[in-house]
């Protein structure tokens, strides 16, 4: 049974398709289509980026083989911006050291074309689910106090709460009732988790936010 369609509200995320390759592109379009996915195409690595910022992706379907860039070098430039939308590669040739690499700088799956449709509309569902929860988690960032982000910040780099008080000139009480703010804004119900939503938000380790 194929996945329902996808809610698109809000901003109206869209599905991006970066591929070099029109038939890799119209195979894609047509089954996001079929399932009322709106989707944009880019035939480069450049045109994409040129437009990024006037797109809101909830996924990124990247070809591996682009004719500007390799796809797997446009996903660690996006990454290390730390503000990448799930990705999705997709390729005609898989070779194992491009999906270890893919899996490791955190895509979301590697898909071998002709791809199965259930399975492809099946990742763009996680995907968009991912995307949402993640912008829900920048929006409770935004509405951190100061105070709040820097506790934040200290929390996850490892920082005890006496260490956290010493560094921001505060009591360790303080401190407490700050980091108890912190995991209910963020919504995170133990120390671990707030640390897996603090990578998942490429939240500094050092430095300014």
């Amino acid at each position: 049974m194929l996945p329902a369609p996808i809610a698109m509200n809000g901003a109206c995320p869209i599905v991006v398709i970066v591929s070099g390759d029109r038939h890799v592109r119209d195979e894609v379009k047509a089954l996001l289509s079929m399932h009322d996915i709106p989707s944009v195409e880019h035939d480069s690595a450049a045109d994409y980026l040129a437009c990024a910022a006037h797109e809101v992706p909830s996924c990124l379907i990247i070809d591996v083989d682009l004719p500007d860039i390799c796809g797997l070098d446009l996903q660690q430039q996006l990454a290390s911006t730390g503000t990448a939308p799930p990705i999705v590669f997709v390729t005609r040739c898989a070779l194992i050291a491009h999906s270890v690499r893919a899996m490791r700088t955190g895509a979301l799956d590697f898909l071998t074309l002709p791809v199965d449709p259930g399975h492809l509309l099946s990742v763009v569902q996680s995907a968009h689910a991912l995307g949402e929860a993640t912008r829900a988690r920048r929006d409770s960032v935004q509405r951190l106090t100061v105070r709040e982000r820097e506790v934040f910040q200290k929390v996850v780099s490892g920082r005890l709460n006496k260490q956290i008080a010493a560094d921001l000139c505060i009591s360790e009480i303080t401190v407490q009732i700050h980091r108890r703010r912190v995991m209910r804004k963020m919504c995170a119900g133990s120390f671990a988790e707030l640390v897996r939503i603090a990578a998942s938000l490429s939240v500094p380790i050092e430095g300014r936010w």
